[in-house]
């Protein structure tokens, strides 16, 4: 089984409320000094799955893309390092701030010049925007069945078995293959890189592919031509009001509370 996974190198979400900053005027998020991105909490998890599948058959290949900076490399690298064989950098400046559409376009164009990709995996969306829209967009421009925030999947021939999670409970779906699926975090843990494992996957060559490589057109690209236009980014500011409510006995701070919540018109 020859399976695609797609990764994400995003800001790290534990960094400090107070070294969160955001460009209003250029509409970007400002990177923490001192704090290194990381790989999508998410992503981990289908590397994981891809690696229990091609284990399961016993043959295969578990190819890593992502789409970045150079610095993505680091996600891959982490995927290499966990047992993947292959991996795989979408990089150029024509990438540079795409939305989630222009994003699946070229994950969709990268999966399609493999060869014999029997399944595409991703995490169930990523941390950062938290959209989940990817694994749809790859499935729908690559004509293929897709299945959402699995938890559980077994093979068997050319169907996958797949248990996903719903807000109620849990479905059990079979799909024939090739297909797109997106694992949730309930997959469970993934195992964690071995200092050789380390090693050997930062001698591994990361092929970098272009949009040029990819054959996408110049409207295709760039941040002029989103689908989805960025109008406004900021940082919420909240406020909050607190007023003691004094009385002599239990029953009078009622009744004062009362007449406050009768006047603000909320009862």
């Amino acid at each position: 089984m020859n399976i695609a996974v797609c990764v994400k190198q995003i800001p790290d979400p534990e960094t400090p409320t107070s070294q969160f900053a955001v460009d209003e005027a250029a509409r970007r998020v400002v990177p923490a000094q001192g704090v290194a991105p990381v790989v999508n909490p998410y992503d981990p998890q289908a590397t994981e799955a891809a690696l229990r599948l091609r284990d399961a058959a016993g043959e295969g290949t578990v190819t890593v893309i992502s789409l970045g900076e150079d610095s993505a490399r680091d996600a891959i690298k982490h995927a290499l390092a966990m047992g993947a064989d292959e991996g795989v950098l979408l990089s150029d400046s024509a990438f540079a701030n795409i939305d989630n559409f222009q994003t699946a376009l070229a994950l969709a164009k990268a999966i399609a010049k493999l060869d014999d990709i029997d399944l595409v995996l991703m995490g169930r969306a990523a941390a950062d925007w938290d959209m989940g829209v990817a694994p749809i967009g790859v499935a729908e421009l690559l004509g293929l069945p897709v299945v959402t925030i699995a938890r559980a999947m077994s093979a068997e021939g050319s169907t996958l078995t797949v248990e996903r999670v719903l807000d109620d409970g849990f479905q059990t779906v079979e799909v024939d293959l090739p297909a797109v699926v997106s694992i949730s975090n309930e997959f469970g843990e993934p195992r964690y890189p071995q200092l050789r494992q380390i090693m050997l996957a930062a001698r591994k060559t990361v092929q970098v592919w272009s949009a040029e490589d990819l054959g996408l057109a110049p409207d295709e690209t760039g941040e002029e031509n989103r689908w989805l236009p960025l109008e406004a980014l900021y940082v919420p500011v909240t406020e909050s009001n607190v007023e003691i409510i004094e009385g002599d006995s239990p029953e009078e701070q009622a009744r004062t509370l009362a007449r406050k919540l009768r006047e603000a018109r909320l009862i």
